[in-house]
């Protein structure tokens, strides 16, 4: 998606174009196959979800075609991890590269050993340390929680983006908020929780035995295997 002359352009491809993704099912086996996957167009040609898919679907609120209200049924079925992955925009990650993304982008810490060591921000332990009660917060909460907003703590959605990148964070689901007669209203907001809630310490960690180094190499080198056209600056910005 581009801003080209203050309209937004959408870069999909025809429905009956061999590579289009036309269900739901077809963009969650194309993410398990290939790995890891933008959700829009980036500077590598081709890598995203948007440039596999039909322009004019997305945003029709109709669930069955539109790209958009598929994040939401991929985010929730807790099988690949979704979230602001990919230079602080969102994609998805499969549970199979998840550990080598996790390796390299927290170098190797948990978050309690990155803020012992005096490399993690005041905002972003104040956001992580909500997570030590509950296991998941919509985003307004977790806001109001970790004591942002209003004569509070700045940069909440710059904070939580970090997080995610770093992949001390990932959104579970979008809901939508309930009233006091505990009816939804509104539009859906992330709801957030850890890669270790949804998944277990163990498998999000597994690749912790091998140097972060190697792991952005093998994040590196499948991005130029499957999309041979992309140069080093290209993939880099994605993955930094």
């Amino acid at each position: 998606m581009a801003n080209e002359h203050g309209e937004w352009i959408m870069y999909g491809v025809d429905d009956n174009d061999p590579y289009c993704l036309h269900t739901v099912n077809d963009a969650i086996n194309y993410i398990n196959e290939i790995g890891f996957l933008p959700l829009f167009k980036n500077e590598v040609p081709g890598f995203s979800l948007e440039e596999r898919t039909v322009s004019r679907y997305w945003w029709s609120g109709i669930p069955a075609v539109d790209p958009w209200e598929w994040r939401i049924v991929i985010a929730s079925s807790e099988k690949i991890a979704y979230g602001k992955f990919f230079d602080k925009k969102a994609g998805f990650i499969s549970l199979e590269w998840l550990p080598y993304f996790v390796n390299y982008r927290r170098d190797g810490y948990d978050f309690d050993a990155l803020w012992d060591e005096g490399k993690a921000q005041f905002r972003q332990k104040k956001i992580m340390d909500c997570f030590l009660d509950k296991n998941e917060y919509y985003s307004h909460r977790l806001k109001q929680d970790a004591g942002f907003g209003k004569g509070g703590e700045k940069n909440f959605e710059g904070t939580v983006t970090d997080l995610q990148m770093m992949t001390y964070l990932c959104v579970k689901d979008f809901r939508q908020k309930l009233n006091k007669q505990h009816l939804p209203y509104g539009w859906p907001l992330s709801v957030y929780t850890t890669p270790e809630i949804l998944w277990g310490r163990e498998l999000v960690t597994s690749a912790y035995g091998e140097e972060p180094c190697v792991s952005r190499d093998r994040i590196f080198n499948h991005i130029r295997e499957k999309y041979g056209a992309a140069d080093e600056k290209q993939i880099l910005s994605l993955l930094k």
